[in-house]
């Protein structure tokens, strides 16, 4: 039996990090929203409660309210900004609007010596626009700050504290700390979330689902789509027949890439379909991206059932389906969560789907999927390659695709990875101060405008490729990398000498958010 943290969203954009920091104390962490039922929000494997930030004021009359059955409960509880605010009013505190709102970073002052919180000054990161005017009965300050009189509060005998603060940010510096102060010293979490007992959670949940059944597992060259092959594989063994299908819009090179990496691991069970004129005939004349990703997945899976018909009866697929596809997909938590996009895996699939989805992946970010990758013994090529999405350079070649498009497109990003492996930033990487250097994610992207340009004393009226390279370890949030400016320019170079229908070379420099890693 597992130990588990239930937090509680009331519609943070950070309530994913805070599951995310938990994790990374080796203890795991469930979301459910604030108005989940409540027979559905606590279990025997639950060992305490956060209750995350959010957009709405206490004050306001139709707030969210914490459960009666979490009030209730003997279990600890950490209130986090709205959190906080919301256990004080129901407590019988009392909850003002400030008269100087706190965004960004302010220093706060320990009071008091606690479980929680270090002692001393500490730099926090603040969001809030209401604040604590009177502490519930029975509960201390722990904490201010010069615009929060009342900045932590706790109520050390019962375990409960309120925090006005976030500390599921990297700009809170003490704040992971916090986090694991809270739920392994306070909730009494053993820490055993880790790759061995995902992978024999995993299996033991695959082979419930499935039982003696045959399964059809989707290999895209992904370590998504690897790991959860390679997990279906330990439960089932030879239940599992793996298909690669070649959409047409992969990568340069890749499905040889894909049939070297995978034969050795799979053999004969390995099934390499070529849809490429399928799929692109499907395509063909569409430029909205949600309607891209739609008419993919369900590509994918006609593909799949004509796969299955050849193999015999088959019930059930596997999908590489990871946490943050569900979250930008059809959001958790907070009722009014709206959807980013919708993944090809995910909100893309057929309303008529035959197969019934097996997706062991669905609750583990991107580096924990590594992480079981590892564990599991698959080459490390294969579980440092490079992301790549779904829907593939359909969703990176913006507008019409086309044949010609799609070559553009391949030989643009050929040249910026081969650079970037070349100059050893193609993986993410700390430098002895603690920087990171590299790339977690890097690709080309092909824009649907043409620019004015000038090549051999001609005019030119040509294609835009723009780069885009984020550094993150959760895939949830990300920074746009800093490339050397040289490298930037002999990659810009090269483009434009070597493909003939491009003349500019833009690079993108916004984070996630406000944008997402993917173009589309």
């Amino acid at each position: 039996m597992i130990d588990k943290i239930l937090i509680l969203d009331f519609g943070s954009q950070y309530t994913q990090l805070i599951a995310r920091r938990v994790r990374e104390a080796h203890v795991y962490s469930e979301i459910k929203p604030w108005n989940a039922a409540e027979t559905d929000l606590l279990d025997t494997e639950t060992r305490g409660v956060i209750l995350s930030g959010g957009p709405l004021s206490v004050v306001a009359p139709d707030a969210p309210k914490i459960p009666a059955a979490i009030l209730q409960s003997n279990l600890p509880i950490l209130g986090i900004c709205y959190g906080m605010q919301a256990l004080t009013v129901q407590l019988g505190g009392e909850v003002a609007p400030a008269q100087e709102r706190e965004y960004g970073l302010a220093t706060i002052q320990a009071l008091v010596p606690n479980p929680l919180l270090p002692e001393g000054e500490l730099t926090v990161w603040m969001s809030h626009g209401d604040r604590i005017k009177r502490q519930p009965a029975g509960w201390q300050v722990l904490a201010r700050s010069a615009n929060s009189p009342i900045a932590a509060i706790g109520n050390l005998e019962q375990r409960r504290y309120g925090l006005q603060f976030h500390p599921e940010v990297r700009h809170t510096p003490q704040g992971a700390l916090i986090l694991q102060r809270f739920v392994i010293d306070i909730c009494g979490c053993k820490g055993d979330w880790t790759p061995a007992s995902i992978i024999a959670q995993s299996i033991a949940s695959i082979q419930q689902q499935v039982g003696e059944a045959k399964v059809l597992s989707a290999v895209s060259g992904g370590v998504d789509s690897s790991v959860a092959t390679a997990l279906a594989q330990r439960a089932l063994g030879e239940q599992v027949y793996s298909v690669f299908i070649d959409t047409g819009l992969l990568r340069k090179g890749e499905r040889h890439q894909v049939e070297t990496a995978f034969h050795p691991l799979l053999g004969e069970r390995l099934m390499v379909v070529d849809a490429s004129e399928r799929f692109l005939s499907a395509l063909q004349g569409v430029t909205d991206p949600e309607t891209k990703r739609k008419i993919i997945g369900e590509t994918f899976i006609r593909e799949f059932e004509a796969t299955a018909r050849q193999i015999g009866q088959i019930d059930f697929l596997v999908q590489g389906t990871i946490y943050p596809d569900v979250v930008e997909s059809q959001g958790i938590g907070a009722s009014q969560a709206q959807r980013i996009k919708s993944h090809h895996n995910v909100g893309g699939l057929p309303s008529d789907l035959h197969f019934k989805l097996v997706e062991p992946l669905r609750l583990l970010f991107k580096d924990e999927v590594r992480a079981v990758g590892e564990a599991l013994g698959l080459p490390h090529s294969l579980i440092w390659r490079q992301p790549f999405p779904g829907p593939g350079l359909a969703v990176r070649c913006l507008g019409e695709i086309t044949h010609e498009r799609l070559d553009t497109l391949r030989e643009a990003d050929a040249i910026f990875t081969q650079e970037l492996e070349q100059a050893g930033l193609l993986q993410l990487q700390e430098d002895p101060s603690g920087k990171l250097q590299g790339t977690s994610q890097a690709f080309a992207v092909l824009l649907p405008i043409k620019t004015v340009g000038v090549m051999g004393d001609q005019r030119s009226y040509q294609e835009v490729v723009a780069l885009r390279a984020v550094t993150t370890t959760d895939f949830m949030t990300a920074d746009w990398a800093r490339l050397p400016q040289e490298f930037l320019a002999r990659v810009a170079n090269r483009i434009v000498n070597e493909i003939p229908r491009v003349n500019r070379v833009v690079y993108d420099i916004t984070s996630k958010p406000p944008a997402t890693i993917e173009w589309e």
